[in-house]
């Protein structure tokens, strides 16, 4: 294995059919017993693949346990998916006690030297606690109203794909509709077929539709959300998310989250009814489908962008929207500014501390309709109180933070 010529993938050596590399081992500051494993990368065609492994250590090392693999399962042996202290299910790490640290293994292989190498370039693994999902407070979700917002795609209905799988390709079809929104040429029915894993089925094993979508140009990752304010972030931020919904709307489905009303509901794309363009559900019985489920979720950015540049022409604002905040606050030393606009304006972002004084200028040029995010790093101030004044056209808002060292 090797570094590929751009610096930014893992690939076969030159006249290599097969090869594994290891990652350095990772931890987590908290204790984790729920975990999900996913991956980008590139395959050009049928004759190379690679396959992805991980364990995972308490007071030792677990045995290797393969998670999953693209394109085509060249492999003679698939190998383990579980051993007495837990497993893959499927698409998802269940563990029997409490690990601290984990590991991947990459493994690839090609028919011949001539065909082109399989490309890795992003391994991630979001891991949680189940206690998190058994204790979640429906309640509190329900209460939370985030500011309206919109995204737009072309629907499609996934029983009107195909006659035969139509009815098992909720996952692709949803993300066939994250695809249309950035404007992506996609046919969802071979999208869908390419998800199809052999060795578990199915179309819908989570990591590998989002690595399907990386062969199109996305940033994705198997997530968890737990509120609805959280996932407005992504959204405003530029990304996509793909929620994974049970009981008591469906026993498991996938559907786009498309945004928020002016009432703080939850809008959707929803693949399996053919009206289901942005689809109102009961927000009870939504919240407590997905959320009640882990807030499982694919989130998606384009590759070029991964979140960190304005996406403009993408979300449609109600006439005369206007926001500004910032995360985390208090903060220590760096900050995000975010700013939402349904108009286009000169716009200038300013810092003043308590007694008045312009303490700096982060932003001063004109700015498109959309999301808008920098970073103001605070750490040559000394801790206390400041303000941020953020003045567009006819609006103006100040904010009030505190810087903390």
């Amino acid at each position: 294995m090797t570094i590929s010529d751009d610096g930014k993938s893992i690939c076969l050596s030159d006249g290599v059919l097969s090869g594994t590399t290891l990652s350095n081992p990772d931890s987590s500051e908290f204790p984790f017993n729920r975990g999900l494993p996913s991956w980008n990368g590139i395959v050009p065609d049928h004759n190379g693949s690679f396959k992805i492994l991980m364990r995972f250590y308490n007071s030792g090392w677990s045995p290797w346990l393969t998670v999953g693999y693209w394109k085509n399962n060249l492999w003679t042996s698939y190998g383990n998916t579980n051993y007495s202290g837990g497993e893959v299910d499927i698409d998802y790490i269940t563990l029997n006690s409490y690990f601290s640290k984990w590991q991947f293994q990459v493994t690839m292989k090609r028919t011949a030297a001539s065909v082109k190498s399989p490309t890795l370039h992003k391994l991630s693994f979001f891991i949680s606690d189940q206690r998190t999902t058994d204790n979640i407070n429906i309640t509190s979700v329900v209460n939370d109203k985030p500011q309206a917002l919109f995204i737009p795609t072309q629907h499609f209905y996934q029983y009107a794909i195909d006659d035969e799988i139509g009815g098992s390709i909720c996952s692709p079809t949803s993300v066939s509709m994250v695809l249309r929104s950035y404007d992506i040429k996609v046919d969802p029915l071979t999208f869908a077929r390419a998800t199809y894993d052999d060795y578990w089925g199915i179309f819908g094993v989570w990591p590998r539709v989002v690595q399907n979508a990386a062969e199109y140009g996305l940033n994705g990752a198997v997530t968890r959300y737990r509120s609805w304010s959280q996932a407005r972030e992504t959204l405003a931020s530029g990304g996509c998310v793909v929620m994974s919904v049970g009981l008591p709307l469906y026993t498991g489905h996938l559907i786009m989250l498309a945004g928020f009303d002016a009432n703080g509901n939850p809008l959707v794309h929803d693949p399996a009814k053919s009206n289901g363009y942005k689809y109102k559900f009961n927000k009870t019985e939504l919240s407590k489908s997905w959320f009640g489920k882990g807030g499982v979720s694919y989130t998606f950015f384009p590759e070029d962008t991964s979140g960190t540049t304005p996406v403009e022409n993408k979300i449609n604002y109600p006439q005369g929207y206007f926001a500004f905040d910032n995360y985390p606050n208090p903060f220590n030393s760096e900050t995000n500014l975010r700013f939402e606009t349904s108009e286009g304006s000169f716009t200038s972002i300013t810092v003043y501390d308590i007694t008045g004084r312009e303490i700096a200028v982060l932003f001063y040029d004109y700015i498109t309709p959309g999301s808008h995010r920098i970073k103001w790093n605070a750490g040559s101030l000394p801790t206390g109180n400041y303000f941020i004044n953020v003045r567009s056209g006819k609006y103006t808002k100040t904010i009030k933070v505190l810087l903390l060292k």
